[in-house]
């Protein structure tokens, strides 16, 4: 008979029952489970393998293997086409957003925000309800943080003074807007974009005659205060940090630290002053005029700033002289204020029993002594934000600067421009 037409069943171990489990198939020749060459080289003492056809065993086999013929499975390229896709969609994404920047760009060109001159574009404020209320009857909230600059903000692109100016426009037009509460938290800044501030906040009142109520935060120092002084009623708490009434000019003399390394500068001027202020020269080139001439510019810009006190001071009385109760009527400034006004900080007690501040609580009682100013019942308080902007995403992804090169000295110095004036609290600096 042929031997590849029928099978004969291995014979059964010399023991077994013929009644047990039927045995598994032959493996395949080869096989890394043929038990034949494995068993053969082992010693006589070790015991052998369990054989397959114990009871209760169980065998597996390799499909592969127990079909010699099959060709192995091939490797899927699924996950190329994924990062194909995953390509497409980022370079489709920054094209979508260049588009949008640019339309968005040319869109504010020629809409605009109001017209602004020079075809600038103007910020785009989004409306932001803080405490509901009477709709009819609203209340916006500027914010004044940190230092006053006219530079423009990196998380917004316009400066504090843009953001002012467009917010107090948007106030006035809006009917509904009765009051503003000035939010400030700041050691002040640079002298002109804190008298920026200052002209915008006298000129609203002045021509909607809207109240405004400056809300004193955790700091209100300098250019914070010079900022407050002009409008109807300021509110401070006992514990903030205000005053610092002054001007102040910064800079570095390191002549002596080029010398020591053997560093001289090379100076061609076209007049005797021309280099003033300059950390290059020595101090006995730095003559008595000099000193007096940059001396002379600090105090009438400091004389400027007594000014703002005094005038908005006595302009708040005289707005506030007509309420009947005397606690309406606010603080008057104190005959000796001027000798405070020498750079000092003050606490917000100190300057409420001064005359620079009107009333002593949070933010709650600047909320109260609006609504009866502006004699309001239930107000709805509402913020204008800067919205977002596909252009400015775009100028930000395309800018490149290079790094500064800092050196550590060890200390911390005030962030300062050389040659600049500033009212600001330099402690406060970050």
């Amino acid at each position: 008979m042929d031997d590849h037409s029928s099978s004969v069943p291995p014979a059964q171990p010399e023991g077994s029952s013929s009644s047990g489990p039927n045995p598994p198939p032959p493996l395949p020749p080869g096989s890394s489970d043929s038990p034949g060459p494995r068993n053969a080289g082992a010693s006589a003492g070790s015991s052998p393998l369990p054989p397959a056809s114990a009871p209760g065993a169980r065998t597996f086999t390799n499909p592969a293997a127990a079909q010699p013929g099959r060709a192995p499975r091939s490797r899927g390229t699924g996950w190329k086409i994924g990062v194909a896709l995953l390509c497409v969609g980022g370079v489709l994404l920054v094209g979508l957003l260049a588009v949008a920047g640019l339309f968005g760009g040319a869109l504010s060109s020629v809409l605009g925000s109001g017209g602004g001159g020079g075809g600038d574009a103007k910020p785009h404020l989004q409306e932001v309800v803080k405490e509901s209320g009477n709709s009819h009857e609203r209340v916006l909230i500027i914010p004044i943080e940190g230092v006053i600059s006219g530079s423009p903000i990196e998380s917004v692109g316009y400066s504090i003074v843009e953001l002012v100016k467009d917010q107090l426009e948007t106030a006035g037009k809006e009917d509904d807007v009765k009051a503003v509460i000035l939010r400030v938290d700041s050691p002040g800044g640079e002298v002109l974009a804190s008298d920026d501030l200052y002209k915008l906040l006298v000129e609203f009142q002045d021509k909607h005659h809207k109240p405004i109520v400056a809300a004193m935060g955790n700091l209100a120092a300098s250019g914070g205060y010079y900022v407050s002084a002009p409008c109807r009623w300021i509110v401070a708490n006992p514990l903030t940090i205000t005053g610092s009434i002054g001007v102040i000019m910064h800079g570095y003399n390191y002549r002596g630290l080029m010398d020591k390394v053997g560093l001289r500068p090379e100076v061609f001027k076209s007049g005797r002053f021309k280099d003033m202020l300059s950390g290059e020269k020595r101090e006995e080139e730095i003559s008595t005029e000099e000193r007096d001439m940059v001396q002379r510019m600090v105090n009438e810009t400091f004389f400027r700033f007594k000014e703002v006190v005094k005038e908005g001071r006595e302009k708040a009385n005289k707005s506030n002289a007509k309420s009947v109760d005397s606690e309406d009527r606010g603080r008057t400034l104190s005959p000796r204020w001027a000798d405070y006004a020498d750079g000092r900080i003050l606490s917000g007690k100190e300057a409420h029993e001064l005359g620079f501040v009107d009333e002593l609580g949070g933010f709650k009682v600047a909320v109260d002594r609006v609504k009866r100013l502006a004699k309001l019942d239930k107000p709805e308080l509402i913020e204008l934000r800067p919205v977002f902007e596909f252009s400015r995403l775009l100028r930000l992804l395309g800018s490149t600067s290079a790094r500064p090169v800092s050196v550590d000295l060890g200390v911390h110095l005030p962030k300062l421009k050389p040659g600049c004036m500033y009212f600001v609290w330099p402690m406060a600096l970050p």
